[in-house]
């Protein structure tokens, strides 16, 4: 809600959208900056606008009289004028001690997560809320307090007192052992402060939770026991994408969650307006079709659909029947796809960096989109897995490890990723992938050497301009390039020397200029690996090079071929479930005991890579197949939503089902009988 909802809120409306698009549950803003029910904590700031109404607790009843949970809502960034001057020490500040105004809107002021404001203030505040109303959870947005470095008082002292260092100067400088005492110091406090937060809820409802919103905070930053104790699912603040992120970024999120929590549930909060780096229009409304593909892409890969409204009023209720058709598609698929656990045989290590804060659902790094993008592009189902859960255990479902650029591995990492391949594992790696330990120090050579069958020669060079890579020998990664004798090569280049036990299907053809064009022609014949492959246990595939980074700049069809290419090969046989046909499609596969389900997601639009979706192109003639376990017999499929069975024959162990006219999403569930 923004302020003035509170003098023209209708109830009726809303309580109609959470009845037609089916929600079990509503978030409704509570207090916090703004309190919108009538609050007795003095300079807890009441809507100037709600008179003796009670706005927060009639949208309360609406949701129970639809029997539906209820989560309250504050924000505690931001305080007003009066509680800034009374309790300035709840206020973030700058470096000379300086409280911080906020940066959007005059004479109100950013507070420090490390006061008394968040512990003690925000905690009474939640208490109330819950002693008052019929709630089950709390949901705190912003709830980390100032982005950046906050000098308070009480930062200072409590930084001081646990490490030993003032506060760092700067962000960032991993030179600066205050900096990365302060990563550290940040996510312990602030895990802390939801714990501190939960055990409120809890006292006063048991079966109550605080649930944090995880924007700019990830749930690979916080301290894991803590999350074990406190955290019973996860809610990850990625409205929307922006400018030229692609449409598969909503199912990240949920991959990403449970690349390193597989066993909590995770929501993605889906904005009904237009996301943009550097604007914000939050009281607008995106196109119908960019709504209903960011919800059905994070739901298909996991995540339960979250939308949210931007102040209560309608100015622009084009939303609304895209909400309601992508939650009602959601509330027929759920019962099929709940049941079932995602599954994939490739595995795309997720890397934290340590050192280094950035925002957990929506960070993204160049080498890792471009993999991603190659991946969904050549339809190879696969998860993420975050470099903290690597074990043998965790690994152990995958047939395929991908490492985009995975540079900070420690050497009990690098131990399980050498017994994985060991054992036949396979492994596509790329870039600076082991080069430094877990501290972000370098290292003389791979901490993978021996797995890659590579040992450095020089550190990365680069930018280099007009790089390419010539073919060098018959291989399945040198494949269906067209007869051609080299492709573009990379920006960031390692040089290498290759095992003996290796084949290099490239080599790096040396330096050429770039101008002026008469002196555009190479000089000398290819030379250093540019890929090289080893068989030794499992399948491995190492790329000294910028494969990743550059694929997701410029969208050369040869990178996305070459990535493809090499893990197929390492996968060393057709995946088990496989969706062939034009266009593009995510992919997500879950299997049980009885069955396999592939959800296709057509994010093929005119578009697709630039901007909102305004269409989604039906998807031409697909075919599914799935690998039969042992032990059944037959197949029987059903589209989940077209609600229709269809023809399956079985074929060499496989199950194929013909897919056609696709729209934005269909489920193909396969069943048979054990023998």
């Amino acid at each position: 809600m923004a302020e003035d909802d509170p003098a023209h809120l209708d109830v009726a409306f809303w309580t109609e959208v959470m009845r037609d698009s089916r929600s079990n549950a509503a978030c409704i803003s509570a207090g916090g900056y703004v309190a919108y029910y009538p609050t007795r904590i003095p300079f807890h700031h009441r809507s100037s606008f709600m008179g003796d109404t009670d706005p927060f607790g009639a949208l309360v009843e609406a949701a129970r009289g639809l029997g539906m949970h209820v989560m309250a809502r504050v924000d505690p960034h931001a305080v007003h004028a009066d509680a800034a001057k009374a309790h300035p020490e709840w206020l973030a500040c700058d470096p000379e001690g300086a409280p911080i105004e906020h940066w959007s809107y005059p004479d109100i002021w950013l507070t420090c997560a490390f006061t008394g404001y968040h512990r003690e203030f925000i905690t009474e505040v939640t208490r109330e809320i819950v002693r008052e109303y019929d709630v089950d959870a709390v949901f705190a947005n912003r709830w980390e307090g100032y982005g950046g470095i906050s000098y308070s008082e009480a930062a200072r002292r409590s930084f001081r007192d646990e490490t030993g260092f003032e506060l760092p100067k700067r962000e960032h400088d991993q030179s600066d052992p205050a900096w990365r005492a302060y990563v550290a110091w940040r996510r312990r406090k602030l895990s802390e402060l939801v714990a501190i937060w939960d055990a409120a809820v809890k006292d006063l409802r048991p079966h109550a939770r605080f649930i944090p919103n995880l924007g700019a905070f990830a749930a690979r930053d916080l301290e894991p026991e803590l999350v074990h104790r406190v955290y019973p699912m996860f809610v990850v603040d990625k409205q929307g994408r922006s400018g030229i992120e692609a449409p598969w970024v909503a199912g990240r999120v949920a991959k990403r969650s449970r690349g390193l929590f597989p066993e909590r549930p995770i929501g993605l909060i889906t904005s009904v307006g237009p996301e943009d780096h550097q604007h914000r229009w939050k009281d607008s409304v995106a196109p119908p079709e960019e709504v209903r593909t960011w919800i059905v892409d994070g739901f298909a890969q996991g995540a339960f659909p979250w939308f949210t409204k931007f102040n209560a009023t309608v100015s622009d209720p084009r939303w609304v029947p895209a909400v309601v058709e992508a939650f009602q598609l959601h509330a027929r698929l759920e019962p099929v796809l709940s049941a079932m656990p995602v599954t994939a045989e490739v595995a795309l290590l997720d890397p934290s960096r340590s050192g280094k804060l950035v925002p957990g659902a929506a960070h993204s790094f160049p080498d890792e989109d471009g993999f991603y993008q190659a991946l969904v592009e050549a339809r190879i189902p696969f998860e993420l897995l975050a470099d903290q859960a690597l074990s043998a255990e965790r690994l152990r479902p995958y047939k395929v490890l991908v490492l985009a650029n995975a540079e900070q591995l420690g050497a009990a990492q690098c131990e399980v990723i050498r017994e994985y391949v060991a054992a036949g594992g396979g492994l596509v790696a790329a870039h600076q992938s082991s080069l430094y330990d877990e501290h972000g120090e370098p290292r003389e050579n791979f901490g993978l050497a021996d797995v890659f069958g590579a040992d450095l020669l020089e550190p990365v060079r680069g930018p280099v301009k007009n790089n390419y890579i010539a073919l060098t020998g018959d291989h399945p990664v040198n494949a269906g390039f067209g007869g051609a004798k080299r492709l573009i090569g990379g920006t960031r280049l390692l040089r290498v020397a290759a095992g003996t036990d290796t084949r290099v299907p490239f080599r790096f053809v040396p330096d050429f200029p770039d101008l002026p064009m008469e002196e555009l022609y190479a000089r000398q014949a290819p030379d250093a690996p540019a890929v090289i492959t080893r068989e030794s246990g499992g399948r491995v595939v190492y790329f000294p090079f910028d494969l990743g980074a550059v694929f997701w700049g410029s969208l050369q069809a040869d990178h996305g071929r070459l990535i493809a290419n090499a893990v197929r090969w390492a996968l060393g046989a057709e995946p088990e479930a496989t969706v062939r046909g034009p266009g593009l499609a995510d992919l997500a596969v879950r299997a049980d005991a009885d069955g396999v389900a592939v959800t296709v997601v057509n994010l093929t639009n005119p578009m697709t890579m630039r901007g909102p979706i305004r269409e989604t192109i039906p998807l031409p003639p697909q075919t599914v197949t799935v690998a039969l376990p042992p032990g059944v017999r037959g197949a029987k499929a059903r589209l989940l939503v077209a609600d229709a069975d269809a023809p399956a024959t079985v074929r060499d162990g496989r199950a194929e089902v013909e897919l056609i006219g696709t729209g934005l999403v269909e489920v193909v569930h396969l069943t048979w009988e054990r023998l």
